[in-house]
């Protein structure tokens, strides 16, 4: 992948002489910077969002904001160094690998994705890697599949990262236990196109950034604010989710959380993850959560699907180790116990979920597939 003429024209846009770009991907699945006309000053980078709940929107991010963000991931880990791309282009997390790169005044490496993620292209990668501080952005899918490679030599590039930011999608305890046993530096990242991408580092927010959770209204809504928050959107998209307080820029997210005494911010789930089935509410991060702690299960999603006898029934989209009939005789027992009333109606067994190529679960894929399904029971 040739990512010269990306760089050139990121780079122009940063220094302010060159108009604000768009990473896409042409025919070929090569990238390229696309010119956008915005009204908005110091427009640098137009960013999609991930559009796993609803129809992705142009996010503006300006020179300030993706600056400030460079200075705070540098801050927070310790310095600056090469990059590993292993992310789509296209999305925040993939570009911000270019945007520290050009701001630390290094050459990111791109990993070769012909063959799509993989252990052995990541390992050749990481092994071309120059500069002794070396950082990559994975997300938790990505990781997974590195610690379950059996090849040393992936387990052993990976431990020569000085941080491995994980971000996307939540990471489970069990992976990020797995990564810590082997000596790996994960560092879980929370935030989205709206805010330069992640700028909470392991709950903790970056030189810069605000936490803060909403109240009235926006009651129990993670609310992020500073110097990453985004200019806007390009053309659609909620402009109710930015607003200014006392001089500072708030972004109003989708998810739900809660501040411990020292500031640290967890991530409860989101704010539409609420199932109201047969008149009970039910979260589907807590009913997600005790599927994913079953044995033989590897990823869980869970969401409320249309039912004429309950309004919502719970259903769930559930990667398991053994989907033959036995092996479900025995998760279907496994999940009844564990939740009782709130087991999912509707279960839709595989080997894995449904993935965007950014990493982030395909909710919309995954709730039109447990539909139909139900309504088929």
């Amino acid at each position: 992948m040739d990512i010269d003429p990306v760089l050139k024209a990121l780079a122009a846009a940063l220094e302010g002489e060159g108009p604000a770009v768009e990473i896409v991907l042409d025919e070929n699945g090569q990238p390229e910077a696309v010119p956008v006309e915005t009204s908005i000053d110091d427009a640098a980078l137009v960013v999609r969002t991930s559009g796993s709940t609803g129809t992705p929107k142009a996010t503006v991010l300006t020179v300030d904001a993706l600056a400030a963000s460079s200075v705070a991931t540098a801050m927070a880990l310790r310095g600056e160094g090469q990059w590993l791309l292993a992310l789509p282009l296209q999305y925040v997390a993939g570009v911000q690998v270019l945007v520290r790169s050009l701001y630390a005044g290094t050459r990111p490496w791109v990993m070769d994705q012909t063959n799509g993620f993989t252990p052995e292209a990541f390992t050749a990668a990481a092994e071309e890697l120059t500069d002794k501080i070396r950082f990559t952005s994975l997300v938790p899918t990505q990781l997974q599949r590195l610690l379950d490679s059996p090849s040393p030599e992936t387990l052993a590039v990976l431990r020569r990262f000085n941080a491995i930011l994980l971000g996307g999608a939540p990471a489970s305890p069990d992976l990020l236990a797995s990564a810590h046993a082997e000596g790996l530096k994960v560092v879980t990242t929370y935030g989205s196109a709206e805010t330069c991408g992640g700028c909470v580092y392991d709950g903790e927010p970056l030189d810069g950034v605000e936490v803060r959770i909403g109240e009235g209204p926006l009651e129990g809504r993670v609310l992020l604010g500073g110097d990453t928050v985004a200019a806007g959107y390009l053309a659609s998209g909620d402009p109710d989710v930015f607003f200014e307080e006392d001089g500072v820029r708030w972004y109003v997210t989708g998810d739900l959380g809660e501040l411990s005494a020292d500031g640290t911010l967890t991530v409860l789930g989101r704010a539409d993850d609420v199932i109201i089935t047969g008149g009970v509410k039910a979260s589907a991060a807590y009913i997600q959560g005790k599927l994913e702690a079953l044995d033989g299960v590897t990823a869980a999603f869970v969401a409320g699907v249309p039912s004429r006898e309950w309004g919502q029934a719970v259903a769930a989209y559930v990667a398991v180790d053994d989907a033959t009939p036995e092996g479900m005789r025995g998760f279907t027992a496994r999940r009844e116990a564990a939740l009782g009333l709130l087991a999912p109606k509707t279960v839709l067994a595989t080997n894995e979920l449904i993935m965007l190529p950014n990493g982030k679960p395909d909710r919309l894929a995954m709730i039109d597939q447990l539909s139909a399904l139900h309504q088929g029971q």
